[in-house]
């Protein structure tokens, strides 16, 4: 008679081995699978009003963009820094019309106003030859089977080109969390919508004020005639005229109103109340330095800076905004394009380069030096550098 145990541990020995995927990838390939998925939100007009029509934007995302591509790349082989490599070249000149610089100021742009970041690499005899920076509008995600993205659809003028995904990837996709899309990253200008519209309708509102020769409103009172009469169609239409035509706009300012046929001009003044504007657009542009994580005094906008000097709050904001973001670029650089070439290298950006942060290096410095039961070596990894830094040069070579 069989053995029941033995026959349950030989089944057990021979099974098939197991896949590891995710449980729910499932569900969500039923959900939209082969289907590509656009980007929830009309990024044209979140760049149109946000980027391109408000100046506090603007500005948060070029001081970002300009800070974190300013950085310089350092470059690791374990514990060894290396000072020339072709993936060191690649960074520094990625493509024949742009540099380091202006394709990673690229890179941070799209990200702060789109929240996603595509970067492609072209590869020429295997090994990685050009890097480009594409536009997030024209991206779409195709998810796959599994139900994450199986390849990247770019359209453009018509056409469509078909990117996929997967293993070694030629296109590297960096997002910023976005707690309802499995797909797309949120940005800034999209938490920063509201506030906005409040500072693009107040300057709108400034504007028509200069419009209206930059006073506030007035009111023409008909007394002529008997009680209860008004002006004719024609009067009316006239007098519309003659204001629109002679009395608004900035040129025609402090020009006396002439006025004939029983005509009153009652000025019409502004009230602490409705002056309350002004403070409501400092408070928008405040909000809106907050979603970038700008510090309102680097913008010049007045309020409550929580900031003791200028000095601090650069600091801030490169310890808060710039470094963070500028580190996840370096890990997903690490694991998209390190694997491509022998050893086990590592990117990272150069700090002790920043100004603005020679005061925290200072002090590190100081600590450690004070430290006489490290060596040199331990001194070296204490304040980021490797215990070894050597000074070599490598081919081409790919894995």
């Amino acid at each position: 008679m069989p053995n029941p145990l033995a026959a349950l541990a030989s089944a057990l020995r021979f099974r098939a081995p197991e896949i590891k995927e995710s449980r729910v990838a499932p569900v969500i390939a039923l959900h939209m699978q082969g289907h590509a998925v656009w980007t929830p939100r009309d990024y044209a007009a979140l760049a149109e009003e946000g980027y391109r029509r408000n100046a506090i934007a603007y500005r948060s995302v070029r001081m970002i963009a300009e800070a974190a591509a300013s950085l310089p790349w350092l470059l690791y082989d374990g514990d060894r820094e290396l000072s020339e490599h072709p993936l060191l070249n690649l960074i520094e000149r990625p493509n024949e019309s742009q540099s380091g610089a202006d394709l990673f100021e690229s890179w941070y742009s799209f990200l702060q106003v789109a929240g996603n970041s595509y970067m492609e690499l072209v590869e020429v005899d295997g090994g990685p030859r050009e890097l480009y920076v594409l536009r997030p509008d024209r991206m779409k995600a195709v998810p796959g089977r599994a139900g994450w993205p199986e390849a990247y659809e770019y359209s453009v003028n018509g056409r469509v080109v078909t990117i996929p995904c997967g293993g070694r990837s030629p296109v590297l996709h960096m997002r910023l969390f976005n707690p309802l899309d499995d797909y797309y990253g949120q940005s800034p200008l999209e938490a920063a919508a509201c506030a906005i519209d409040i500072h693009n309708a107040a300057g709108g509102w400034n504007k028509s004020l200069l419009d209206n020769a930059a006073r506030p409103s007035g009111a023409l009172v008909y007394k002529g005639g008997e009680a209860g009469a008004n002006l004719s169609e024609d009067q009316f239409e006239r007098l519309k005229r003659e204001l629109a035509e002679n009395y608004q706009g900035a040129a025609n300012a402090g020009r006396p109103l002439l006025l004939e046929g029983g005509l009153d001009w009652t000025s019409m003044g502004l009230s602490p109340k409705d002056m309350d504007f002004i403070e409501a657009k400092n408070a928008a542009a405040r909000e809106i330095a907050l979603a970038f994580g700008v510090p309102p005094m680097l913008l010049g906008i007045p309020g409550d800076n929580t900031y003791a000097n200028l000095r601090e709050a650069n600091r801030a904001f490169w310890r808060g905004t710039v470094l963070p973001l500028a580190g996840r670029t370096a890990r997903a650089l690490t694991q998209w394009l390190g694997a491509r070439y022998e050893g086990k290298l590592r990117l990272w950006y150069d700090a002790d380069q920043v100004d603005a942060l020679s005061a925290d290096r200072d002090a590190l410095w100081a600590r450690v030096s004070r430290a006489d039961f490290l060596s040199d070596a331990e001194k070296r990894e204490a304040v980021g550098y490797g215990r070894t830094r050597e000074i070599r040069t490598e081919g081409p070579s790919t894995s």
